[in-house]
């Protein structure tokens, strides 16, 4: 059977992950590449505040091509998705015809992503799409996947969230109204070990900041 190419649109997260692992499990489909969108100004993983050296060494150990797509700090909607756009064009000229996400539940992007990739004649798949996120959270710890929480959002969650481990104890802790996975933007996260890499990418903890007076970073060093 022919497999179908796709190129994963990887954040360097838990719900990446999964979705990722789901989607390797899959006979149906091919990994080409992963597709990470990057601060340049920060050299950082967008939203998640992750150094692009550990993004790197993410894809060394998952043993998948790496492509970036660069935006600037200030990036309007009309920078990313032309950026966006010209990256998946090249994909889509070298027979890759559909893009992977790893969102969970909400309707309003999963139609904002289906209708972007239609434009230039891409189809979309949802790994993890409608998985009820308590079972996803508790399934990812008992895969044995790792996960630090590199930021928070503080309308939502306190500060001493950012810079935990992603475990049982973390999931108890968070407070009611709280998704399990941070599918509201309640959170984001690192993944740096799991049945799906080959090595652990090694870090340290570095300094918390709070940028835009709303999200807390935890600065991850890599070792």
């Amino acid at each position: 059977m022919l497999k179908q190419k796709v190129l994963f649109a990887w954040s360097g997260g838990k719900d990446s992950s999964m979705a990722l692992y789901k989607l390797l499990k899959n006979r149906k489909y091919m990994v080409s590449s992963l597709l990470t969108t990057v601060t340049e100004d920060y050299d950082r993983i967008s939203m998640h505040g992750v150094r692009r050296t550990l993004l790197e060494q993410q894809a060394s150990s998952l043993g998948l091509p790496l492509e970036k797509v660069y935006i600037s700090k200030v990036s309007s909607n009309e920078e990313y998705e032309a950026n966006m756009a010209k990256t998946l064009k090249k994909y889509k000229k070298l027979s890759v015809s559909t893009v992977a996400f790893g969102d969970i539940f909400l309707e309003d992007l999963r139609k904002y992503r289906e209708d972007k990739l239609s434009e230039v004649g891409m189809k979309v798949i949802f790994p993890v799409w409608k998985i009820n996120t308590a079972k996803l959270a508790r399934d990812f710890i008992n895969l044995g996947f790792k996960a630090v929480i590199t930021c928070v959002d503080k309308t939502k969650l306190s500060r001493k969230f950012v810079g935990r481990q992603f475990d049982r104890k973390f999931l108890s802790d968070l407070p009611s109204g709280v998704d399990p996975c941070g599918e509201n933007g309640e959170f984001h996260s690192f993944v740096y070990d799991g049945p799906i890499f080959k090595d652990i990418i090694a870090y340290k903890k570095g300094k918390i900041v709070l940028r835009n007076k709303r999200f807390y970073y935890c600065d991850l060093i890599p070792l």
